[in-house]
């Protein structure tokens, strides 16, 4: 069992005032056995209120607008949590039996997003790697670690290389990039032996153990087990998931699970700063400030004040 105080800070500075700023936040921790809330508060100057729906995948999500024109828009989230260890599958069922379950899956309805790959140019280099790693006589639960690990020991952990925008096809060339990079990766070798995959948006907060990752946004995957249901894997470092991992929200991928993303109207760029700080029950504290300046959403050579212009939270979840 853990505890941890998470601060998560956004602050967006524009250029010059804006207004009707709409936008979409999913910082609210999942709630299940394992993930027990203490305290949890949204805080933003103005206070407009929040509206908040559980969408498709069971996600938390609020909304909010805030009309006057303003220079700065801040959304602060206060957590404290309690985690416990997941169970793993004990992996005992006949082989065949979990493979046919699986191959069931990919009809049944709520599986179906979980289990679709979208446009990638480099399957067919993918498949050949995945049929030299994928050991044959191999569990679905094995694969998956291995999988796992074949992501961390061949893409490169380097920060500042990759964007939200870019592409599988990219980040497969450039075996390089973040946690939101590597998770992608591994959706896709999970999704194409049809084991479902899903995103995972959320903190991890390793303490003394120094994983990547640490004091910052983190994304990993859920890969589901047959006879066992979703288990967590995160390719950043290489292990199964653990009570130091902090789960937001899950979906397809990442456009699911941004922590904040919104629209606003007015011409005038931003400038994004995110920082992320860990408190642990020691007194122990980790902390990452991001700062991104947004660029042109789309080549324009002019702009009406009253066109609506897209923000959303640019920092890699790393």
């Amino acid at each position: 069992m853990s505890r941890f105080k998470i601060h998560h800070l956004t602050r967006y500075l524009y250029d010059e005032p804006v207004r009707d700023s709409a936008n979409q936040i999913i910082l609210y921790p999942l709630k299940d056995e394992y993930q027990e809330i203490i305290t949890h508060t949204i805080h933003i100057p103005g206070n407009p209120q929040i509206a908040i729906h559980t969408d498709y995948y069971g996600n938390e999500v609020g909304t909010f607008t805030y009309a006057p024109p303003h220079t700065e828009l801040i959304i602060e989230s206060k957590l404290e949590i309690v985690t416990k260890e997941r169970p793993t599958p004990d992996d005992t069922a006949p082989l065949a039996e979990q493979w046919n379950t699986l191959n069931r899956l990919k009809h049944q309805f709520n599986f179906i997003d979980f289990l679709r790959i979208e446009p990638f140019h480099f399957q067919a280099e993918m498949e050949e790697v995945i049929k030299k790693e994928r050991c044959s006589e191999c569990t679905p639960f094995q694969v998956a670690k291995d999988f796992n690990s074949y992501i961390y020991n061949n893409f490169k952990y380097q920060k500042g290389i990759t964007t939200v925008e870019t592409t599988p096809d990219e980040i497969w060339k450039l075996r390089s990039g973040v946690c939101q990079d590597f998770a992608h990766m591994l959706l896709l070798m999970l999704r194409v032996v049809n084991i479902p995959a899903r995103y995972v948006s959320g903190y991890i907060c390793p303490n003394k153990n120094g994983m990547r990752g640490e004091g910052a946004t983190h994304a990993w995957v859920e890969a589901y087990m047959p006879g066992f249901g979703w288990v967590g894997l995160d390719p950043t470092n290489n292990l199964v998931v653990s009570s130091a991992h902090v789960r937001l929200a899950v979906g397809k991928n990442f456009s699911d699970c941004s922590p904040v993303k919104g629209t606003y109207r007015g011409t005038s760029n931003h400038t994004l700063e995110v920082t992320v700080s860990v408190t642990y029950e020691d007194g122990k504290q980790a902390k990452n400030m991001n700062e991104v300046l947004e660029a042109q959403i789309e080549p324009v050579k002019s702009f009406s004040r009253n066109s609506f212009r897209r923000h959303q939270e640019m920092q890699m979840q790393q």
